[in-house]
């Protein structure tokens, strides 16, 4: 059976809190082994498999994206930062609500809450703040977005379900456009922290 192995970001339940699990095994491997033993001995069961791998690591993604947008429109030091992560916010939560409702009609079930991965990622952002959050914030958009690009390409080309499929081709140009622009931003908040530093005498 095929599993995805990157982590993937237009997706899922908009959760804007992030929600400790008590269990020892995460949000997402806890949505996944609850897909796998509802398709467990049917004929769909590769096919649910494959679906539940990238639909619940896209959720996960998404969650991050959205709060991590959100904390750069409330820490970022520049402006451009500040307008990205508005922008993340916004494109992930109209995709994420398009992705919710494909999840309930393929009666796939999302984490409630991201990976234990993600969770650290984002306090990590939570603690920093003026041009470190800048760089940090970039750094992690370039990072989550070249992942998200490549599990989407691979739902695009794998996926058996059609609609599924559909969606992920569908949504791979504004991924793209994504990860090109937080690369460029990336440029940019790394020639704003060199022109800041000052020289030795």
């Amino acid at each position: 059976m095929k599993k995805f192995a990157s982590t993937g970001f237009i997706a899922g339940a908009i959760l804007f809190g992030v929600a400790s699990c008590s269990q020892e095994q995460g949000a997402v491997e806890e949505a996944q082994e609850t897909n796998e033993q509802r398709a467990e001995d049917t004929a769909m069961e590769d096919q649910m498999t494959n679906m539940s791998d990238f639909m619940t690591r896209a959720a996960s993604s998404n969650m991050l994206e959205v709060q991590a947008g959100q904390l750069a429109q409330q820490k970022g030091l520049m402006q451009e930062v500040k307008s990205y992560g508005q922008m993340m916010v916004t494109d992930h939560q109209k995709a994420g609500d398009q992705m919710k409702q494909l999840a309930q009609q393929k009666n796939v079930v999302l984490p409630d809450s991201m990976s234990q991965e993600h969770m650290e990622q984002l306090e990590e952002l939570r603690n920093a703040n003026g041009a470190e959050f800048d760089n940090q914030y970039i750094d992690l958009m370039v990072s989550s977005h070249e992942n998200t690009v490549s599990l989407f390409e691979d739902a695009s080309n794998d996926i058996e379900d059609q609609e599924v499929k559909s969606f992920a081709t569908t949504m791979l140009p504004s991924l793209r456009q994504h990860l090109e622009q937080a690369r460029q931003l990336n440029e940019t908040t790394d020639n704003t922290t060199n022109a800041g530093t000052p020289t030795e005498q």
